[in-house]
Parts: structure tokens; sequence; C-alpha cells
């Protein structure tokens, strides 16, 4: 099996690495020589002098770039792909790329993937990994694709472009979202600093979102946030909700946020009987840190 990685950036180097231990023949392009020669160091990989280069030759063909970056690559590639080649992509969203993909490969199976993990990843072993089909004969290869992926530990979802960007929403938007609000909101209150230092789990927990989110990628969470169908609907409901809360404050309603806490509690326990346990552990780990 040779695979054709276009993009070395961290994603195409992370893929680099996942197939070479794989025992595949493993070669790749990039606009940038400098991260070729790295991978080329690192991994006894091939480089090729253009994407098209690369894909010649190759069984799939995994597409590694940013999503602005994507439908100039396909436009490059697609008189060149052949028949029986497997092209996808690793994307955030699904609807745009699989539609782009559609536009321009008419040969051979595309199939929209999402590995919902980042570079720094040890191993493929217990991450999501979520395909998104939207024919027959992709349906098939996805199917055997993500057996295969499923051998290797990962926990594979195969869904429609559409619902994977729906639930994208919630699971990426909206928590980088809230991590952007909770980090500007504690820069601008004056005691943040001395805060740190007597702070117990819950703020470190919040802290920790804050800063996790701060340290990604600006261009690419601002893409997704622009794209991603609901987080604009799920965003308009917290501040919503925040407003709701907010007013119990201002009212000093102490039975009334209680009494809205209770409703919260019990609603989770009914939807995800674990979510006690599961932050009893990870509260346990903050504490312990």
């Amino acid at each position: 099996m040779r695979v054709a990685i276009i993009g070395a950036g961290k994603m195409g180097r992370w893929f680099t690495k996942f197939f070479k231990e794989e025992g595949y023949s493993v070669i790749v392009s990039s606009r940038t020589r400098e991260k070729l020669l790295a991978l080329k160091d690192e991994f006894g990989v091939e480089m090729a002098e253009s994407n098209v280069a690369a894909i010649e030759g190759a069984d799939r063909v995994l597409l590694c770039v940013p999503l602005e970056n994507l439908e100039a690559v396909l436009e490059e590639i697609s008189s060149h792909i052949r028949s029986k080649q497997v092209v996808m992509d690793i994307c955030s969203i699904k609807e745009i790329p699989v539609n782009l993909l559609h536009k321009y490969v008419k040969k051979g199976i595309v199939l929209g993937t999402h590995p919902v993990f980042g570079p720094g990843a040890k191993s493929i072993e217990g991450q999501n990994y979520v395909l998104t089909p939207i024919n027959d004969k992709e349906m098939k290869f996805a199917k055997k694709f993500g057996t295969w992926l499923e051998e290797k530990g990962a926990k594979v979802v195969i869904t429609s472009p559409r619902d994977h960007d729906e639930l994208m929403s919630v699971v990426l938007g909206f928590p980088h979202f809230l991590g952007l609000v909770v980090g500007d909101t504690l820069l601008n209150y004056s005691n943040f600093v001395e805060a740190k230092d007597v702070a117990g789990a819950s703020y470190r927990l919040l802290l920790t979102l804050a800063e996790a989110v701060a340290s990604e990628e600006t261009g690419f969470y601002s893409n997704l946030q622009m794209s991603l169908p609901e987080v604009e609907k799920i965003e308009g409901l917290f501040l919503e909700k925040v407003e709701e809360w907010l007013e119990l404050v201002r009212r000093k309603d102490c039975s009334g946020f209680s009494s809205k806490m209770e409703q919260v509690k019990k609603r989770l326990k009914e939807l995800d009987p674990d979510y006690e346990r599961y932050y009893e552990v990870m509260y346990r780990l903050l504490d312990d840190s």
C-alpha cells in the first residue's frame, strides 16, 4: 500500500508517522521544502516535487491541508487522479470539503474524514474518527477503512457530512467560543493573577479551557466558527441562558438559583448517569496536579 500525503503541517506529520509505522510506503508533498526535509530526515519518507508527482502511483491520497487551501489543491490534482485511487480529506468540518471532493474528483473514490484529535495524540488508540460517506461506493470503502481503524484501536463513527457538522457545532465550536469568552472575561478582571494563586479545581478547570483554546491556531478556529451550521444557534442559546442565570443573581434569588441548579443536575443525571463519577475523577486529577 502506497499513501500520498499532501501537506506537511502538524497533522500531515502525524499521519506520515502513523502510516510509516504501519509499514506503508509514504510519499509527502508540501509547499514548504523545509518541512519536507524534516519529515524525510525523521521518518525516511519520500519527498515529492509537486502534489501531482505525489499522487502518481499512490493507492490512497490523504489531503492534510487547511480548508481554505483545499479547493486549490483539488483543482491542481483532479485531472491526475486514477479510477482506483481513494482521496480523503481530514478537515474538521465536512459538508464543504465533501462537496469540493465531488466537484473535482471524477474518478476513484472520495471520502470525507475527521480524525477528532490533534497532533499531540501519541497513538490512534482510543481516539474518535468520523467518516462521512454519501453514496454506496463510499459507504463500502468507509466500512472497510473503519474496520481497519478499529483494529488499530480507534473509535469509528460513520455519519453524514451535515450531521457531522451539526455535532461539531457542539463538540468543537461551542467549547472554543466558551473558552475564548471565559479568557476574555478573566483577562478583564482586575484580580485575575491573584485568583490563580488561590484557585481550586473548578477555577483551574475553567482556566485550563481558556488557555487551551487561546493556544490554538487562530485562522483554523475562525474558519470553524464561521462554517459550522449550528454554532450560532447554540452560542445564541448560551447567551440567553447567561441572562436567565444572571437575572437570578441580580435579584438575589437564592431559592430560584438552587431550584434551577437542581433541575440542571436532574437532567444531566437522566441523560448521562455517569456524569458525576466522571467529574469526580477529573477534579481529583486537577487537585493532584
